[in-house]
């Protein structure tokens, strides 16, 4: 790869401040600059080595300004962050080699439908009537259950697992060890013993989602688990039975959704949340790290904490609590001094 700051300036309609011959043939951190690199500025914690980095270039904001003499040219643009994720996207798509082919190793069966330029790899299995879309890619030990769907250009790595009658859409990622489809936690207390409830519906992943190694979403007890478009997940997450991802929504690691919650569109939940069951979280709602979920949420709704309450509220309580051994302190010495006073 070798562009100057002027043609990757073209590729995402950004301007150049500086020198527009200025080459790159690489990517690197903004503090581990390094000349022929791109970098970017995002983050304003990592303002302060843009003014000692030797990388060629800078991807910053329209409304950035030095503090400081730069040896380097800037790339202005509206959103950094998503620039870079652009043209590291480019890059990738450059040097990712092109696998096309079905191994003689993997098997599928005679009723599967396989699309055209698929890769499937050694040791994958394609149940029967399951639909394999074009350009897909299976990585080994990669199971598609009979019935199963993958949508046109989505990748599988190795070891997913995707259950009967689980549909992925097109253009959906998938990493290693992810379960989709396995059945739900369902169980009916019988006689001091639980009774399996059979799980017999199904999980319904649309179109350019991302999901994260060793995730498991659940089948539905009856009718569909749902995760909706450009959803991305992050690794270790528990999506349970009939649950219901809105659009866009955003999920750290280890997050846990109990069945039947259905959560709106444009949502981050962030790392370690545990979310109960048959709740509505609404639209572009925020939820803070390690919260615990036990109410209904509305639209544009902040929330932290376990409970998790607004974030205001929230904030002051950790205030209090902080403050709670100087307030034992003070409660113990006015005691002891009632004590003496009777």
């Amino acid at each position: 790869m070798k562009f100057t700051a002027f043609q990757i300036a073209e590729l995402i309609g950004a301007t150049v401040e500086g020198n527009p011959d200025a080459e790159i043939r690489t990517f690197c951190r903004i503090e581990e600059g390094i000349p022929g690199a791109l970098s970017f500025l995002a983050n304003p914690k990592y303002t302060q080595y843009i003014y000692q980095t030797e990388a060629s270039a800078v991807i910053v904001s329209e409304d950035f300004v030095p503090e400081e003499k730069l040896t380097t040219t800037l790339i202005r643009t509206k959103n950094p962050y998503a620039a870079i994720a652009q043209l590291m996207a480019i890059y990738e798509e450059m040097v990712k080699p092109k696998k096309i082919g079905i191994s003689e190793k993997a098997y599928i069966a005679p009723t599967a439908q396989i699309g055209k330029d698929v890769y499937i790899a050694e040791f994958v299995s394609v149940g029967e009537g399951a639909v394999i879309g074009d350009y897909a890619q299976l990585y080994p030990h990669t199971v598609i259950g009979d019935r199963g769907v993958v949508g046109e250009k989505s990748t599988l790595y190795a070891g997913v697992k995707v259950y009967r009658d689980c549909k992925i859409g097109k253009e959906c990622i998938i990493h290693a060890g992810a379960v989709i489809g396995a059945d739900g936690f369902g169980f009916a207390p019988q006689d001091g013993h639980y009774l399996k409830v059979p799980q017999i519906g199904n999980v319904i992943i649309e179109d350019n989602v991302e999901i994260g190694a060793n995730t498991c979403i659940d089948r539905a007890t009856i009718g569909s688990t749902i995760i909706h478009s450009h959803v991305k997940l992050d690794n270790l997450i528990q999506v349970a039975h009939n649950v219901e991802l809105g659009e866009s929504t955003a999920c750290a690691a280890q997050v846990g959704i109990s069945g039947s919650t259905k959560i709106g569109k444009k949502g981050i939940i962030a790392g370690q949340v545990g979310i109960a069951g048959h709740l509505h979280i609404g639209d572009n709602v925020i939820i803070g790290a390690q919260s615990g979920v036990m109410t209904n949420i509305e639209d544009k709704q902040i929330v932290l904490g376990s409970p998790a309450i607004p974030v205001s509220e929230e904030k002051k309580l950790i205030i209090y609590r902080k403050k709670l051994p100087d307030l034992y302190k003070q409660v113990r010495e006015l005691w002891k001094k009632y004590q003496q006073d009777e």
